[in-house]
C-alpha cells in the first residue's frame, strides 16, 4: 500500500523535529516504574479469592478458592485517553463509550474471560446533557454487540476542574471465566506460534503522539483529508476501538489458545512479554503484515523512531494470540470463519528472557 503523503507544514518540519511519546508528554517507563513500585501495596491487601498479582490485563478474583471448578471473576479499569481530545475537537461523542467499553472486554477475553457487567465514570467541568447522553449511547451500543450488561456507572459535575467543553470518561468490567479455562500463557514454549489479529486504527492508544504530529506538524484539522487515506482526520482518528469477542470465542471454546496480547499502550513490545513465562522470549517478523497507511503517515511526518513506533502504537495488531504449532491452520480456519480473514502468523516464541525481538 502507497505512503500517504503529507502536507508542506509537515515536509519543511521533517528535516528538523523527531517525534516520540515521551516528547509528547508521555513517559512509558515511569507507568512502568510505577506499577513496580505499587505492586507490593497491592498485594499487602490481597484476601484468599485473589489469583494473580497486578501487571496482569485483567484482575482473577475465585468465588470459592477451595474449589478448582468455581467460578473465576476477571476484572479491569480503563479509560479512552486522549483521543477524547479529538471527539471534543470533532464534537463527536457517539463512539468514544463504544472505544472504552471495547476496550475493556479485549483486556479480559486475553485471560479467557466473557464479559458479565461493565460501569462507566464520566466526569466534567459543566454537564451538556447532549454530549454526556451521546457517550452513553456509545457505551449502551457496545455493551449490546459484546452481551454486557451496562450495569450502572457515576456522572460526576466538577466545575473548575475541567475546562468548559472537555470530560474524562473511565470504565470498570467484570468478566467470568471457569478456573480450568484460564488463559495466563504460562505452558507458552519455545516453537509456539504468534497470530496477529489487525487493529482498526489506532484503537486508544498513542493519541498523545498522534495528536501533536496531526495538529502540530501537519498543519491539519479535523475537518481536513488525511493524507492518503481520502477521509477527515476526525473520521481516521476517531475509529473506534474494536472488541476481538466474537471471533476469539470459538478458538476458547475449543481450547486452541494458550496465551493473548492486547496491543494497547506499550505496542507489542510491552504488552507480549505480559503473557510470556519466565525464560521464553518472541521473535516477531515486521514484514509478516502490512502496516496500515496512517501509522506509515504518522511516522514519516514526525520521523518516529522505528522503535518508538512499536512501543506506541499497535501498527496494525490489535491482538496476539499464542498457539501450538500444531494448531496453526486450525486456528487460522476458525477465525476466518469467524470473520478474522486478515489473521495471519508474524512470528513465534524462543528462549529468551520475556522480551520482543523484532526481524525483517
Amino acid at each position: 500500500m502507497a505512503r500517504g503523503r503529507v502536507g508542506p507544514k509537515a515536509a519543511a518540519s521533517r528535516q528538523y523535529v523527531t517525534m516520540d511519546y515521551r516528547s509528547s508528554g508521555v513517559d512509558v517507563e515511569a507507568g512502568n516504574e510505577v506499577v513496580r513500585r505499587i505492586k507490593g501495596l497491592a498485594r499487602s491487601t490481597a484476601t484468599p479469592g485473589v489469583l494473580a498479582d497486578i501487571g496482569s490485563f485483567g484482575g482473577l478474583f475465585s468465588l470459592d478458592p477451595a474449589s478448582a471448578d468455581a467460578p473465576v471473576l476477571v476484572a479491569s479499569a480503563d479509560g479512552v485517553g486522549t483521543k477524547l481530545k479529538v471527539a471534543c475537537l470533532a464534537n463527536r461523542h457517539d463512539t468514544i463509550g463504544e472505544d472504552l467499553v471495547n476496550h475493556c472486554v479485549n483486556d479480559i477475553l486475553v485471560q479467557g474471560a466473557l464479559p458479565l457487567f461493565f460501569l462507566d465514570y464520566f466526569a466534567t467541568g459543566r454537564l451538556s446533557p447532549d454530549v454526556t447522553v451521546s457517550v452513553v449511547e456509545g457505551l449502551a451500543r457496545a455493551c449490546r454487540a459484546n452481551g454486557c450488561a451496562l450495569l450502572g456507572g457515576e456522572t460526576a459535575e466538577m466545575p473548575g476542574f475541567y475546562a468548559d467543553g472537555e470530560y474524562d470518561l473511565a470504565g470498570f468490567i467484570v468478566g467470568r471465566v471457569d478456573r480450568s479455562a484460564i488463559v495466563d500463557g504460562r505452558v507458552i514454549q519455545p516453537g509456539d506460534v504468534l497470530i496477529g489479529l489487525p487493529s482498526s486504527g489506532l484503537h486508544t492508544n498513542g493519541y498523545s503522539l498522534a495528536r501533536r504530529i496531526v495538529f502540530e506538524l501537519m498543519g491539519l484539522r479535523v475537518d481536513s483529508t488525511f493524507p492518503g487515506l481520502g477521509a477527515t482526520v476526525a473520521d481516521v482518528l476517531l475509529t473506534p476501538h474494536r472488541s476481538y469477542l466474537a471471533t476469539v470465542r470459538p478458538l476458547l471454546d475449543a481450547r486452541l489458545v494458550k496465551g493473548m496480547a492486547h496491543i494497547t499502550g506499550g505496542g507489542i513490545t510491552d504488552n507480549l512479554p505480559r503473557v510470556l513465562p519466565e525464560g521464553v522470549g518472541a521473535v516477531v517478523r515486521r514484514g509478516a503484515w502490512e502496516v496500515p497507511p496512517v501509522f506509515r503517515v504518522l511516522g514519516d511526518a514526525g520521523r518516529v523512531p522505528d522503535e518508538d513506533q512499536m512501543r506506541t502504537f499497535n501498527m496494525g495488531i490489535g491482538l496476539i494470540v499464542v498457539v501450538a504449532p500444531g494448531d496453526v491452520d486450525r486456528t487460522l480456519g476458525t477465525l476466518r470463519a469467524a470473520g478474522e480473514p486478515g489473521a495471519r502468523v508474524i512470528g513465534e516464541a524462543g528462549p529468551g528472557d520475556r522480551r520482543v525481538t523484532y526481524e525483517p
